[in-house]
């Protein structure tokens, strides 16, 4: 159930953080990291496949300094949609949680 509720979340944080402007996936991996969710490449490409191949992520090819060219992704207009549609599920769905837990919390 944790791995579950994880990759909901995981795919909520990616998108938002690809929704700020283009993204490499190392960056996204810092920024996670810097939130403290930690994720490996092993986790981020076939996650970045999986968004891209259901067409909520579009990338661009760009030319690094340091070795070959880069890919950088970005949200399509169906993937900025369904963003907006996660967000709104997952503000219901942490409502719900913390009405549903407030006397459990209240306890500790």
């Amino acid at each position: 159930m944790k791995a579950q509720m994880r990759k909901g979340v995981l795919e909520l944080c990616i998108l938002s953080i690809i929704s700020e402007g283009e993204a490499y996936p190392s960056d996204i991996i810092q920024k996670l990291k810097e939130q403290e969710l930690i994720v490996v490449e092993g986790t981020m490409y076939p996650l970045l496949t999986r968004l891209k191949n259901a067409g909520l992520l579009g990338y661009n090819w760009q030319e690094s300094t340091s070795g070959p060219p880069r890919k950088y992704y970005h949200l399509t207009e169906e993937g900025t949609s369904f963003l907006k549609d996660l967000l709104a599920t997952w503000n219901k769905l942490v409502n719900v949680v913390n009405q549903s837990t407030k006397n459990l919390v209240g306890n500790e």
